[in-house]
């Protein structure tokens, strides 16, 4: 699935207008093809901003991202769009329209033909548990379901790069169960996924790798179970708030 060998995060910084200090600062990262990859921070480090970033919705003050094929060749454009799903901790659908009708419409955003577009559909809602309800309106689902069907949008173009912000908030215990065992299945076949949350148990359990930001700096990244064994932590929320602190954040 993986057309990216790295993305490659140099000297990134991003301050907003009238703001008086910098979202961003001097980032510095490489993410490897293939890695789970967790992004983590409290309220307000930045994380939102840096995915804006990498998804292409907002333009970085300097620096910049470099996604790179495995002949060593920037990838940029519709090239790059094609390869990015993204799935917002926002519901991203329409709740009048149901799972079915969401993904053609989606689909067809990412120029898929309309056969492929079912085949995938059908794939998916079968996979994620939601073939029974593939015709009945997302405003009636509980709030996993519409997890569900909200994972299923971001990734209908088959990306080879997923971006997830908070893909398991608010849903009951089966459905994070489901949505992370998809995940792992995901990255088993190459996608690389980038994963924010402030489940630090799910996240511990689930990268390979993360990056902790606070106040718009890397504060540590590595290799998750190499970054507990160099501070001494037995689990990533000691660590957390060993490295950004107790009070309380916005």
């Amino acid at each position: 699935m993986s057309v990216i060998s790295r993305i490659e995060i140099s000297n990134l910084y991003k301050r907003y207008k009238n703001a008086h200090q910098d979202s961003l600062s001097d980032i510095n990262i490489t993410i490897e093809a293939g890695t789970k990859f967790g992004l983590l921070g409290p309220n307000g480090a930045g994380k939102t901003t840096m995915i804006s970033i990498l998804c292409g919705f907002l333009e970085a003050s300097s620096g910049g991202v470099k996604y790179l094929s495995n002949e060593g060749e920037e990838i940029v454009g519709k090239g790059l769009k094609s390869i990015i799903g993204f799935v917002p901790q926002e519901y991203a659908m329409y709740g009048e329209l149901t799972p079915m009708q969401n993904l053609e419409y989606f689909g067809a955003l990412y120029n898929m033909k309309p056969d492929v577009i079912h085949e995938r559909s059908v794939e998916l809602l079968d996979i994620l548990g939601l073939n029974e309800v593939a015709d009945k309106k997302v405003a009636n689902f509980s709030g996993g379901m519409k997890r569900r069907v909200n994972l299923a949008i971001g990734i209908i173009h088959n990306p080879s790069i997923i971006f997830l912000d908070e893909p398991t908030v608010g849903v009951d215990v089966q459905s994070k169960h489901a949505i992370i065992r998809f995940l792992n299945e995901l990255n088993q076949k190459n996608a690389t996924i980038i994963y924010t949350s402030h489940h630090m148990n799910e996240a511990q359990e689930f990268c390979d790798e993360l990056v902790l930001i606070d106040h718009g700096k890397v504060v540590a990244q590595g290799a998750t179970a190499n970054l507990l064994a160099t501070h001494g932590e037995e689990d990533l929320h000691t660590l957390f708030i060993h490295l950004t602190g107790e009070e309380y954040r916005n």
